[in-house]
């Protein structure tokens, strides 16, 4: 998965956090408004928030899981291949040396 995708990922969780959060204001600050449709209103608004927040806590889950799964399989492949990780960390810092040497 690119850094891309996954701060993209990260920048959307937030945002529904935020949309979730503020709903739930707007419903506070709404709860003594009278009418049937209001209230029915405010109860639809309130189980959808509750299953947006069981779906966030499930992506969320999801992505820790994916990201331990990941770091699993690259201790896994550094234990199988300790000289070939060695080489490409060196090759690695050599290019980020030269790269910081040239400014």
């Amino acid at each position: 998965m690119s850094e891309a995708s996954v701060a993209q990922r990260e920048k959307l969780m937030t945002d529904l956090r935020t949309v979730i959060a503020d709903a739930e204001e707007v419903l506070r600050i709404t709860a003594g408004e009278a009418g049937a449709g209001a209230a029915e209103l405010r109860v639809r608004m309130q189980e959808r928030l509750a299953q947006a927040k069981v779906r966030l806590h499930d992506l969320q889950d999801a992505a820790v899981a994916r990201a331990k799964a990941a770091g699993h399989a690259a201790d896994d492949y550094v234990h199988e291949h300790p000289w070939k990780a060695i080489g490409a960390a060196v090759g690695f810092g050599l290019i980020i040396g030269l790269l910081i040497g040239r400014r």
